[in-house]
């Protein structure tokens, strides 16, 4: 029997890649779009952190950041490397550890402000602080520097010269800033010093010592008033001093004669003295010790002193007590030698 059901038609390859191999075609465009559009936002991602770091990170800010800090934690080696600072010929005892550390102690109130463009591509920045109770300001300049792993900046202090402070000091060879000791030779000398900072001047020893001096100093161009320490005696010096006069004086008012031997107290009767002469010392001498030609010298001193005794009148025979006050003068030279000190007293007739 015929059949009259037609066979299934077979589509052939060609036919069946047709649908297919669109789909799959569209398909690979839509992922590389998709892909390509990753790639673009991680790019514009990538500009957007970098041009971020570079102001916050790397920007000029950043680096006179960097200096407060060197200067706030005294390295004197990586402010100096950040400032590129020429060094004045002058004494370097300020310029690192604690004396460094010590000029930043009295700064407050610190506030970097915002790059503002200034010539050649340059920018500047301002920091402004309060510094030993009084507002002041610092401008840096910067300029661009190499760039960081091909994406980074940098900025480099356009270099300045370090300001310096003029010192002297009477008497002395030495002084000492911010706790620094330093020589002064000839009882002269000048600091070099970094900015913004404080910086205190003084000399002490254990006979002698002048009041500290204080400069604030903001900035390269700032006219920096000279230092005069202005030495004297100290506490202990005079009172070992006035402890040898008054000695001297307790010795001289024993002498129960007129005239005490190599003393400044004298007196004189014409009449017989019949009775033991007695001296007082009333007034010791006030002690000043003053600088004169490279020397120390006291001051002329002078004591009040009263002498009393029984007297007879030679022509009338009669017996009085005789008192008298009167202020003698006298003067004494001071030798020092080391933390010894010497005074001799000198009475003249």
């Amino acid at each position: 029997m015929r059949s009259d059901v037609a066979p299934p038609i077979q589509a052939t390859e060609s036919q069946a890649g047709t649908v297919d191999g669109v789909n799959n075609g569209t398909q690979i465009i839509k992922i590389a779009a998709a892909w390509l559009m990753i790639f673009m936002l991680g790019i514009a991602a990538a500009i957007v952190t970098i041009t971020l770091v570079n102001k916050e990170e790397f920007g000029p800010k950043s680096t006179v950041s960097s200096y407060l800090d060197a200067l706030k934690d005294g390295n004197g080696a990586k402010a100096m490397g950040l400032l590129h600072a020429e060094k004045p010929g002058a004494n370097a005892a300020a310029l690192d550890g604690k004396a460094l550390a010590l000029s930043q102690e009295k700064l407050s109130d610190v506030k970097i402000a915002d790059p503002t463009d200034a010539k050649d591509g340059q920018k500047n920045v301002t920091v402004s602080y309060t510094l030993d109770g009084t507002p002041l300001s610092t401008d840096f300049r910067l300029t661009p520097g190499s760039k960081r792993w091909l994406f980074f900046d940098s900025w480099d202090m356009v270099p300045s010269k370090l300001p310096t402070i003029t010192a002297s000091v009477v008497n002395a060879n030495q002084a000492s800033i911010n706790g620094a000791a330093a020589n002064m030779p000839d009882g002269k000398n000048s600091f070099a010093v970094f900015y913004p900072g404080s910086y205190e001047l003084e000399y002490r020893s254990a006979l002698f010592a002048a009041p500290p001096v204080t400069r604030n100093v903001s900035g390269p161009a700032q006219p920096i008033p000279a230092v005069g320490l202005a030495t004297g005696p100290t506490s202990d010096l005079l009172a070992q001093v006035d402890n040898t006069i008054h000695k001297y004086l307790d010795e001289c008012a024993k002498q129960a004669v007129l005239m005490p031997t190599g003393c400044p107290m004298s007196a004189a009767t014409n009449n017989r003295v019949t009775s033991d002469v007695t001296w007082s010392v009333l007034e010791y001498p006030a002690i000043t010790i003053s600088p004169f030609g490279g020397q120390w010298i006291l001051a002329p001193l002078s004591v009040k002193a009263e002498v009393s005794y029984e007297e007879q009148d030679l022509f009338t025979g009669i017996v009085a007590k005789a008192k008298n006050a009167e202020d003698f003068g006298f003067t004494a030279k001071l030798a020092i030698s080391g933390t010894t000190v010497s005074v001799t007293p000198v009475v003249s007739y």
